[in-house]
């Protein structure tokens, strides 16, 4: 019984891909189309996947326990920030931060040996280094000791720039800011960029804060990163620090940017992003789909005698209308696996172009393929059934 079962399965395939091949072009149109189709629906899910990615990368060395506060001024006030805040007052009235640094921002050309480069110049407090992650590559960061040295932390690209071919920036050499001298006591390493910290470390210099009146008459406060232990609610601490921050600041407005926030708002973003291109992936697949079911009714138009002979040799609806809706799945199988395939390829090659690290989403090759045999089966139905119903008589009569 089993071995009928497949001998029958294995003709119907066979006589499925003979009559496929008669269709010439018409079948080669169709199955393009499929391909096509496919291919969309398997690029778009990775191109989606791809771009979620990308963007969660953004805070992935930072992490979800920092917090920038900004302080923009409240109502039409024009009180200046003032120069230094009570960092270790914010920290004792918030159980939880492991670490708080203040930024006051300046720019400015950075001279060594005659060369120039224009470098964000940073006032820094010794907390700022484990606060925003920063890794050294030579020396140390600025500790509480340097408030009145002329000490400096460089970063990557800054060393680079500074940097010549026998003559490099080393630690302990001097940089010249306005008419001072810095002394280099650490390299740093190239950091990845975040866009929430408002700082590109690799292009910026860091100094004492006390020290930042040395090259700019009103250095102001412009930012606080905070950094709070494992497991912290982090809500809780943005209030908290939020209560603290303002007790000191009269006349300025403390705005603290959740990370996790940020996060959500980003995958809700992109998973809309996804959806959409799903939905565009779909349309030409149906379009495909389309294709194959005018290929199959052009397909049984032409077979009606030999419909009508194998009906009158005693096949029956069924066994004509499986013939037909296997031709049409298995044209459309072939269009799936050649659409997988190309839709792949382009979804790596669009993420090499973009410049993101390319990853599989997991559900692309299911939904690629399986959507394609829905789309074949669904569209070969009515080709299949309208073969199937055809009378025996009648279709022999046929010319």
């Amino acid at each position: 019984m089993s071995l009928r079962v497949e001998q029958s399965l294995s003709q119907l395939l066979h006589e499925a891909f003979v009559s496929l091949r008669t269709l010439g072009k018409r079948s080669i149109l169709a199955l393009l189309g499929i391909v096509i189709g496919s291919s969309s629906v398997v690029a778009l899910i990775n191109i989606g996947h791809n771009a979620a990615e990308d963007a969660a990368m953004i805070f992935k060395d930072m992490g979800t326990d920092t917090l920038v506060a900004q302080f923009p001024p409240k109502g039409n006030s024009t009180v200046p920030m003032p120069t230094s805040l009570d960092l270790q007052a914010v920290r004792q009235a918030v159980p939880g931060i492991a670490h708080i640094g203040a930024i006051s921002s300046f720019s400015g050309p950075v001279v060594f040996h005659g060369r120039t480069t224009n470098a964000g110049l940073i006032g820094s407090t010794p907390g700022l280094k484990d606060a925003m992650r920063l890794a050294l590559r030579e020396g140390r960061f600025l500790s509480e000791f340097d408030s009145g040295e002329t000490y400096a932390v460089v970063g990557d690209q800054i060393a680079q720039a500074l940097s010549m071919p026998g003559d490099p920036l080393r630690l302990g050499d001097r940089v010249r800011v306005n008419d001072y001298l810095f002394l280099i006591i650490g390299i740093l390493q190239n950091q990845p960029r975040s866009m929430l910290i408002p700082v590109q470390t690799n292009e910026s210099l860091f100094i004492p804060a006390a020290g930042m009146r040395r090259i700019y008459s009103s250095p102001q406060v412009g930012s606080v990163v905070l950094r709070a232990t494992p497991g912290q609610d982090m809500e809780r601490i943005a209030s908290d620090a939020t209560k603290a921050m303002s007790a000191q600041l009269m006349d300025h407005t403390v705005e603290i940017q959740i990370p996790q926030q940020m996060i959500d708002g980003m995958t809700r973003q992109s998973r809309t992003f996804a959806y959409l291109l799903l939905a565009l992936g779909a349309i030409s697949l149906v379009g495909g789909g389309v294709g194959v079911m005018n290929v199959m009714l052009m397909n049984v138009s032409e077979r009606r005698r030999e419909i009508g002979i194998r009906m009158a040799l005693g096949a029956r609806q069924r066994d004509i209308r499986n013939l037909f809706l296997l031709e049409a799945v298995t044209l459309t199988a072939v269009g799936a696996l050649c659409g997988a395939v190309m839709g792949m390829g382009a979804a790596y090659l669009y993420a090499w172009l973009s410049g993101w690290q390319f990853s599989l989403a997991v559900s692309a090759l299911p939904l690629g393929v399986g959507s394609t045999l829905l789309v074949g089966l669904f569209f070969g139905i009515y080709p299949a059934i309208s073969a199937s119903r055809l009378q025996p008589v009648e279709a022999l009569r046929d010319e």
